[in-house]
């Protein structure tokens, strides 16, 4: 199961007041491991940085001056999102923004179902908790120190460890389940069953601690369930 957690920046809250997606960072996971396989992009949003954003992310006019619009990388990014289901914390928001984007250019729309939002499954998971990545990060002791400014990449780098946690941990089935009947390498069928070992384990049980226990089921009398054991 491929799956991407991206992550935006941009120039304010709402595109159709005339705010523009500055950086779009994601990363490749399948089966819930990440691949190493990453993409990332700078943006040019072709209007100025309002203050206010700048001192969010750090990304001024100067810096963006000479990267691509979003027309120029459009196709690229969604031949990398593919049919992948995309892990967003506050989705509705980064999808507002992709879907304003792309119809700006003529390109279909990101279905809404197509996206994981890990605020929800974090105010799921823990209700009345803080849901920021900032504190979930504290929550599952992640390391997001690097995490001065926002950045879009180092987000969705932080994000999907964050997710992993979220699902159970970096392999939530324990990559135990097989899809077939045949055993595969390195697994166990199903019938398997030890065979009597040739020479018993020495017990490990010492003649004082026996007494000791022996003594404690005579006090507990005859109702004690060791007493049945030892009769079975």
């Amino acid at each position: 199961m491929r799956e991407i957690v991206l992550d935006t920046e941009t120039t304010g809250f709402d595109p159709y007041q005339g705010d523009r997606i500055v950086e779009i960072g994601a990363v490749e996971l399948f089966n819930h491991m990440p691949t190493g396989n990453t993409y990332h992009q700078y943006i040019n949003p072709e209007r100025a940085m309002p203050q206010d954003a700048f001192e969010v992310h750090g990304l001024g006019d100067d810096f963006l001056r000479d990267k691509p619009v979003f027309k120029a990388i459009a196709q690229s990014f969604i031949e990398f999102v593919g049919d992948a289901k995309l892990v967003i914390h506050n989705a509705s928001f980064d999808m507002k923004f992709l879907n304003a984007e792309l119809g700006w250019v003529g390109l279909p729309a990101l279905p809404m179902d197509q996206a994981i939002d890990t605020l929800d499954l974090a105010r799921r998971k823990f209700p009345g908790s803080p849901a920021s990545l900032d504190a979930l990060c504290r929550r599952f002791a992640i390391d997001n120190s690097a995490r001065t400014l926002h950045g879009a990449l180092l987000d969705s780098e932080i994000l999907a460890e964050v997710y992993l946690q979220l699902i159970g941990g970096r392999q939530p089935d324990f990559a135990l389940s097989v899809t077939d009947d045949a055993p595969k390498p390195g697994l166990v069928a199903d019938d398997w069953r030890p065979s009597p070992r040739e020479t018993p384990l020495p017990p490990r049980l010492t003649a004082e601690e026996e007494a000791a226990h022996a003594a404690f089921v005579d006090e507990i009398g005859d109702a004690a369930i060791w007493k049945r054991f030892d009769q079975a």
